[in-house]
């Protein structure tokens, strides 16, 4: 039996680090071969490709910023160019800048919808060419459970991750008839650099709210991402999925 992504080829934006790190090396376990960018953390990044090679896959790294349109298509186009098809996107790329609405300045604003749902426009719309002609392919969105119910401090994060789950559904309906797979999923506190600020009482206080009483971990996301990237989810489209340890029911 072949490994779940065999000859698949994959791009996962922000790949150096945290859920994309993990969605990039789950990915490659499972055969697939894989892109990544970058924003800044390039050694990271070099980090995440030797590993892809060491599993026996190819892999590269691209520093891109996918808030810009131009910078996105190349991206996709230098992956087309050295693999030559394009199975899978993951839309994971994305930032935070929280503070209250009344506190929060308009580039704070910006640079979060700029990154969280441009950059999710940007590069799906250079993807979606070659899956077409393709007629297959799997564009999986990470979007996040303040996204579905929202969060006090978090009034632009929530607005961009809402804005995906929007962007998921219509492109599922556009795409359908090509054989183009197009998913979200919403991850609930898990373990990245971003929560490893938190302080311990913190920590656990937020856990009190989550029904399993813990935090996720990036693997945990990264094999649900898998999933929908395999053949094993071709009859599901349109879906938003949390993976929160029952946070959002």
């Amino acid at each position: 039996m072949g490994l779940l992504l065999e000859h698949s080829v994959a791009l996962v934006t922000g790949g150096s680090r945290g859920i994309g790190r993990a969605i990039a090396l789950s990915l490659a376990e499972a055969g697939a071969d894989v892109i990544i960018s970058f924003r800044s953390a390039e050694s990271e990044a070099k980090s995440v490709v030797q590993r892809i090679v060491d599993l026996g896959r190819q892999a590269a790294a691209y520093q891109v910023d996918v808030s810009n349109f131009e910078a996105s298509q190349k991206l996709v186009e230098g992956a087309l160019a050295k693999f030559q098809r394009l199975d899978i996107l993951v839309n994971n790329a994305g930032l935070t800048k929280d503070t209250l609405l009344m506190r929060m300045s308009e580039a704070d604003w910006d640079i979060v919808v700029d990154t969280n749902l441009k950059g999710v426009f940007n590069m799906s719309k250079a993807a979606i060419r070659p899956m077409m002609s393709q007629r297959s392919g799997k564009i999986i969105n990470i979007t996040s459970v303040a996204g579905v119910i929202g969060n006090a401090g978090q009034t632009n994060y929530a607005a961009s991750k809402a804005g995906v789950i929007g962007f998921t559904k219509a492109l599922a309906k556009e795409l359908g008839s090509r054989n183009i797979q197009v998913n979200a999923v919403a991850p609930g506190l898990v373990e990245t650099d971003m929560t490893a600020k938190l302080t311990d009482e913190q920590r656990k206080a937020l856990a009190e709210h989550i029904p399993l009483k813990r935090t996720g971990k990036a693997e945990e996301i990264a094999g649900l991402v898998r999933f929908l990237a395999s053949h094993d989810a071709d009859y599901v489209t349109g879906q938003v999925i949390c993976i929160d340890g029952g946070m959002v029911m």
